[in-house]
């Protein structure tokens, strides 16, 4: 598998889990597309797309707004534990609905995943300043 980079690792994942807690605690847990800034590599943005979702009002976006600390998981799991690994990114959340920041987020999203050809980026980015990586591999 090569030598272990937890930010090339973290970066070529498909999907990370975003974990939020509200202003009084409580934790959240939810999976999500995410890229990496090329020009910012302690940049991670994820953005809410026209994807079904229950609501509209996203508890993580509630969450942020009320607490900007988050933290993204990465990992790897396989039968032979030798190829275990993950990645984690603790940092701080701002969320923005128009300007430079968000056209930023879904051009690096647009770049990443195919499917956003036919589906819809049209809700806000989620910003992450990463300001500690860690990891574990087998």
């Amino acid at each position: 598998m090569g030598e272990f980079d937890p930010r090339v690792r973290f970066e070529q994942s498909p999907v990370a889990r975003l974990a939020t807690s509200s202003a009084d605690g409580k934790p959240h847990l939810v999976p999500v597309v995410f890229a990496v800034d090329p020009d910012s590599p302690d940049m991670v943005y994820t953005a809410i797309d026209a994807k079904p979702k229950t609501s509209q009002r996203l508890r993580r976006l509630a969450n942020i707004a009320g607490n900007a600390a988050v933290s993204l998981l990465v990992d790897h799991y396989a039968d032979d534990w030798t190829q275990l690994w993950w990645v984690r990114a603790d940092g701080a959340a701002t969320i923005h609905s128009d300007g430079a920041v968000m056209h930023t987020g879904y051009r690096l999203l647009r770049a990443k995943y195919p499917q956003y050809q036919s589906v819809s980026l049209n809700g806000p980015v989620i910003a992450i300043a990463v300001h500690r990586w860690s990891g574990w591999h087998a």
